[in-house]
């Protein structure tokens, strides 16, 4: 049998956790964002200026929340999370909020494996509508509550979660924890501001 035939049936060799760890650490990928999703690695783009201030803004909200609370934390920066195995994701939410834990000295030193209780990813007009979904479907099928996905050019946020249908919050409504994070409530309208335009 030639070498070309008996790699055509061969399956693609699959990245694990751990692999992706030292992949990304090396030097020629210190500068470039990666995911691992089902144990391919996949290339995302850095984020725009609009982007990071709806991120800064919900991550604020978020704070305010955990901080009157005093239960859970915010993550941000799309800090990673080896959410499933076998195949293994690792994936970067731009913020999740966690309640495993309400010691620094506790939280895990790489990516950690507990998944947030909500994940918010804020879609970008170069982002690939599959590959979004994907990562909702990873998150929702492996432990997190909720998932806000955020479209500023539409101004709205989509909410998912597990077994239910989707909502569309648009600017005029609010987002709530539910039972997962009760209490929590974010005026839609008021991530889509700099703060010098909420007094307005």
């Amino acid at each position: 049998m030639s070498a070309t035939a008996s790699s055509i049936g061969a399956a693609k060799k699959l990245m694990t956790a751990d692999e992706f760890w030292e992949f990304v650490h090396q030097p020629e990928n210190q500068d470039r964002d990666f995911e691992l999703i089902r144990g391919e690695v996949v290339e995302v783009s850095r984020p725009t200026r609009l982007h990071g201030v709806v991120a800064s803004q919900i991550t604020f909200e978020l704070q305010l929340y955990a901080r009157a609370t005093k239960n859970g934390y915010v993550v941000g920066n799309d800090s990673g999370i080896a959410i499933s195995d076998d195949p293994d994701s690792v994936l970067g939410p731009d913020v999740a909020y966690f309640t495993d834990t309400n010691k620094f000295e506790d939280l895990h030193p790489k990516w950690g494996d507990v998944p947030p209780v909500l994940a918010v990813e804020i879609s970008s007009p170069n982002d690939r509508p599959g590959r979004v979904n994907a990562k909702i479907q990873e998150y929702l099928t492996n432990g997190v509550k909720v998932v806000w996905q955020v479209d500023y050019e539409e101004r709205n946020v989509t909410v998912y979660r597990p077994n239910k249908m989707m909502e569309v919050v648009r600017e005029g409504g609010e987002l709530t924890g539910g039972d997962d994070l009760p209490g929590l409530v974010v005026k839609v309208a008021d991530i889509f501001k700099l703060p010098g335009e909420r007094g307005a």
